[in-house]
């Protein structure tokens, strides 16, 4: 089973990323060394991994078993609080290199600002050098917070990507206005939400009924069609095609609209000045 592989969106330095990818969170390594290699063969091109994740071994080995080419296949992963530095970013990018077996990363990220140690300027100074050295080939952040960025963009940096939490019922639209004002690609993390609330709402589950789709392909299409990128799991094949399959067809604009209208306040909401690693 295979489906049309994803448009890509450029990132600030001309890298293409693929739209839509595969996310490995929470595979070990046996579990994601299978899925991945499944992913690539039924047509994904994007993979989303971490070193927090525990699985850069099997995305690695999923990618070398999955017979299509490295230079095809654009590997995401990001780093943790230990090694928020010039050199400890260094150190990350060489370590996630050894456990993935590759000899560079297309989308290296700092999983966490973490302020209270107060060092992620460092740590993407860092991926700066990272990014000159070719050993990476786009740089960027994730969960970061308007006031994080703005500490970049007083220096002068600017990520290429931003991955948040972010899907029908967390609007991020604070974010978004500040990614777009300085050219940097949305990607969002969980897309399809925590357990399966989101997708049996009565509202996505309507806007699917009459496109006949799946719930989840209404959120991810609602996603890709904002011009975010996102990075959905599944280990389960027809699950992984129905969740590429979403360039297909379009939601109206009062489709989008009651999903956009979906928005609420959640306390249990990972907040990034107080959460991380």
């Amino acid at each position: 089973m295979t489906v049309p592989l994803a448009p890509t969106l450029k990132l600030a330095n001309g890298v293409a990323i693929p739209q839509l990818g595969l996310g490995t969170w929470p595979m070990n390594d046996a579990e994601a060394a299978v899925a991945v290699a499944r992913a690539i063969q039924i047509g994904y091109r994007l993979i989303d991994t971490a070193e927090n994740y525990g699985n850069e071994r099997g995305v690695g080995e999923g990618i070398r078993n999955s017979g299509i080419r490295r230079e095809e296949i654009f590997v995401t992963t990001k780093f943790n609080r230990q090694w928020h530095s010039v050199d400890g970013a260094r150190a990350a990018c060489e370590a996630s290199l050894e456990r993935l077996g590759l000899d560079y990363i297309d989308l290296l990220l700092i999983h966490w600002p973490n302020p209270d140690q107060d060092r992620y300027v460092e740590a993407f100074q860092g991926l700066v050098r990272l990014l000159e050295a070719g050993r990476v080939r786009a740089i960027g952040t994730s969960n970061f917070k308007p006031a994080h960025l703005k500490r970049l963009f007083d220096l002068g940096l600017v990520p290429h990507l931003n991955q948040i939490q972010l899907d029908p019922y967390h609007r991020r639209d604070d974010l978004i206005a500040i990614h777009r004002e300085q050219g940097i690609v949305t990607q969002s993390w969980r897309p399809l939400g925590f357990g399966t609330q989101m997708l049996a709402d009565p509202v996505i589950t309507g806007i699917a009924q009459a496109h006949g789709r799946t719930p989840a392909q209404i959120v991810l299409r609602w996603a890709v069609q904002q011009g975010f990128s996102t990075a959905p799991k599944s280990a389960d094949p027809v699950r992984m095609a129905q969740n590429l399959s979403v360039f297909d067809f379009t939601l109206s604009a009062a489709d989008m609209a009651a999903l956009d209208s979906l928005g609420r306040y959640d306390p249990e909401m990972f907040d990034a000045d107080s959460f991380g690693h």
